[in-house]
Protein backbone atom coordinates (compact mmCIF):
# COMPACT_ATOMS: atom_id res chain seq x y z
CA UNK A 1 0.00 0.00 0.00
CA UNK A 2 1.25 3.37 -1.17
CA UNK A 3 2.16 5.67 1.78
CA UNK A 4 0.46 9.27 1.44
CA UNK A 5 3.54 12.29 1.00
CA UNK A 6 2.52 15.97 0.34
CA UNK A 7 4.60 17.98 -1.92
CA UNK A 8 7.13 19.01 1.11
CA UNK A 9 7.75 15.18 1.44
CA UNK A 10 8.28 15.05 -2.33
CA UNK A 11 11.30 17.90 -2.12
CA UNK A 12 12.99 16.63 0.87
CA UNK A 13 12.77 13.11 -0.66
CA UNK A 14 14.27 14.46 -3.81
CA UNK A 15 17.19 16.33 -1.91
CA UNK A 16 18.49 12.69 0.05
CA UNK A 17 18.24 11.10 -3.42
CA UNK A 18 20.48 13.76 -4.90
CA UNK A 19 23.12 13.68 -1.70
CA UNK A 20 21.84 11.80 1.74
CA UNK A 21 25.03 13.18 3.14
CA UNK A 22 23.71 16.89 3.17
CA UNK A 23 23.01 18.19 6.30
CA UNK A 24 19.45 18.73 8.10
CA UNK A 25 20.20 22.57 7.51
CA UNK A 26 21.43 22.61 4.17
CA UNK A 27 18.09 20.37 3.11
CA UNK A 28 15.57 22.83 5.13
CA UNK A 29 17.72 25.60 3.36
CA UNK A 30 16.14 23.94 -0.27
CA UNK A 31 12.77 23.09 0.75
CA UNK A 32 12.40 26.27 2.47
CA UNK A 33 11.57 24.84 5.70
CA UNK A 34 13.32 24.31 9.18
CA UNK A 35 15.14 21.86 10.65
CA UNK A 36 12.86 20.86 13.21
CA UNK A 37 10.34 20.18 10.78
CA UNK A 38 12.16 18.50 8.18
CA UNK A 39 13.60 15.89 10.55
CA UNK A 40 10.47 14.98 11.99
CA UNK A 41 9.25 14.41 8.23
CA UNK A 42 12.15 12.34 7.69
CA UNK A 43 11.64 10.27 10.81
CA UNK A 44 8.29 9.73 10.14
CA UNK A 45 9.33 8.44 6.38
CA UNK A 46 11.89 6.02 7.80
CA UNK A 47 9.20 4.84 10.27
CA UNK A 48 6.54 4.30 7.26
CA UNK A 49 9.20 2.50 4.92
CA UNK A 50 9.48 5.50 2.70
CA UNK A 51 12.96 5.91 3.43
CA UNK A 52 15.13 2.48 3.82
CA UNK A 53 18.69 2.16 4.54
CA UNK A 54 21.40 5.21 3.65
CA UNK A 55 24.40 3.94 1.50
CA UNK A 56 27.03 5.51 -1.27
CA UNK A 57 27.59 4.65 -4.96
CA UNK A 58 30.29 3.34 -5.67
CA UNK A 59 31.76 3.54 -9.32
CA UNK A 60 32.50 -0.19 -10.32
CA UNK A 61 34.81 0.69 -12.77
CA UNK A 62 36.80 2.61 -10.61
CA UNK A 63 37.11 -0.65 -8.67
CA UNK A 64 38.03 -2.83 -11.29
CA UNK A 65 34.28 -3.82 -12.26
CA UNK A 66 34.25 -3.26 -15.69
CA UNK A 67 31.99 -5.89 -17.14
CA UNK A 68 28.40 -5.68 -17.05
CA UNK A 69 26.22 -8.67 -17.90
CA UNK A 70 22.62 -9.23 -18.08
CA UNK A 71 21.77 -12.87 -17.40
CA UNK A 72 18.24 -14.62 -18.43
CA UNK A 73 17.02 -17.73 -17.28
CA UNK A 74 14.65 -20.36 -18.42
CA UNK A 75 13.91 -22.70 -15.61
CA UNK A 76 11.72 -25.83 -16.30
CA UNK A 77 11.48 -26.02 -11.98
CA UNK A 78 8.91 -24.56 -10.64
CA UNK A 79 9.04 -26.24 -7.05
CA UNK A 80 8.84 -24.07 -4.12
CA UNK A 81 11.81 -25.87 -2.90
CA UNK A 82 13.97 -25.47 -6.03
CA UNK A 83 12.75 -21.63 -5.96
CA UNK A 84 13.90 -21.51 -2.68
CA UNK A 85 17.40 -22.84 -3.31
CA UNK A 86 17.87 -20.30 -6.36
CA UNK A 87 16.66 -17.50 -4.42
CA UNK A 88 19.03 -18.12 -1.52
CA UNK A 89 22.02 -18.83 -3.99
CA UNK A 90 21.67 -15.54 -5.76
CA UNK A 91 21.46 -13.66 -2.09
CA UNK A 92 25.24 -15.25 -1.58
CA UNK A 93 26.45 -14.50 -4.65
CA UNK A 94 27.74 -10.65 -4.86
CA UNK A 95 28.29 -10.66 -8.40
CA UNK A 96 24.48 -10.34 -8.63
CA UNK A 97 23.34 -6.61 -7.92
CA UNK A 98 19.77 -7.16 -9.12
CA UNK A 99 17.90 -9.95 -9.59
CA UNK A 100 13.54 -9.92 -11.36
CA UNK A 101 11.07 -12.67 -11.73
CA UNK A 102 9.79 -12.21 -14.71
CA UNK A 103 6.53 -12.79 -17.04
CA UNK A 104 7.08 -14.31 -20.19
CA UNK A 105 9.32 -16.56 -21.66
CA UNK A 106 12.40 -15.64 -19.48
CA UNK A 107 11.64 -16.51 -15.67
CA UNK A 108 14.55 -14.35 -14.24
CA UNK A 109 16.82 -11.54 -15.43
CA UNK A 110 19.76 -11.02 -13.11
CA UNK A 111 22.45 -7.92 -13.23
CA UNK A 112 25.86 -9.18 -12.68
CA UNK A 113 28.95 -6.85 -11.90
CA UNK A 114 32.28 -8.79 -12.74
CA UNK A 115 35.88 -8.04 -13.61
CA UNK A 116 35.71 -9.48 -17.14
CA UNK A 117 34.12 -12.32 -19.30
CA UNK A 118 36.43 -15.18 -17.21
CA UNK A 119 35.45 -13.33 -13.63
CA UNK A 120 31.61 -13.87 -15.32
CA UNK A 121 32.04 -17.81 -16.55
CA UNK A 122 33.27 -18.54 -13.32
CA UNK A 123 30.22 -16.56 -11.47
CA UNK A 124 28.62 -18.98 -13.91
CA UNK A 125 30.00 -22.04 -13.69
CA UNK A 126 29.03 -21.80 -9.81
CA UNK A 127 25.65 -20.60 -10.23
CA UNK A 128 25.09 -23.95 -12.64
CA UNK A 129 26.94 -25.88 -10.23
CA UNK A 130 24.46 -24.54 -7.39
CA UNK A 131 21.22 -24.87 -9.14
CA UNK A 132 19.79 -26.97 -12.10
CA UNK A 133 18.82 -24.12 -15.07
CA UNK A 134 17.05 -25.01 -18.38
CA UNK A 135 18.80 -22.09 -20.15
CA UNK A 136 20.93 -19.09 -19.29
CA UNK A 137 21.82 -16.41 -21.98
CA UNK A 138 24.74 -13.45 -20.86
CA UNK A 139 24.09 -10.31 -22.93
CA UNK A 140 27.27 -8.04 -22.09
CA UNK A 141 26.67 -4.71 -21.78
CA UNK A 142 28.66 -2.41 -23.89
CA UNK A 143 27.50 0.74 -22.52
CA UNK A 144 25.84 1.95 -19.73
CA UNK A 145 23.76 4.72 -21.22
CA UNK A 146 21.34 5.61 -18.03
CA UNK A 147 21.81 4.52 -14.75
CA UNK A 148 20.39 6.22 -11.65
CA UNK A 149 18.43 5.23 -8.31
CA UNK A 150 16.31 8.76 -8.55
CA UNK A 151 13.04 7.57 -8.13
CA UNK A 152 10.59 9.89 -10.08
CA UNK A 153 8.67 11.69 -7.89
Amino acid sequence: MAVRIDEMDRKILFQLQEDASQSLDEIARKVGSSKTPVWNRIRRMKEQGVIGRQTVILDPEALGLEACFFVLIRTSEHEAEWQQKFLRTLRERPEVLEAHRLAGDIDYILKVRVQNARAYDAFYQALISEVKIYNVTALLSMEEIKSTTLLPL
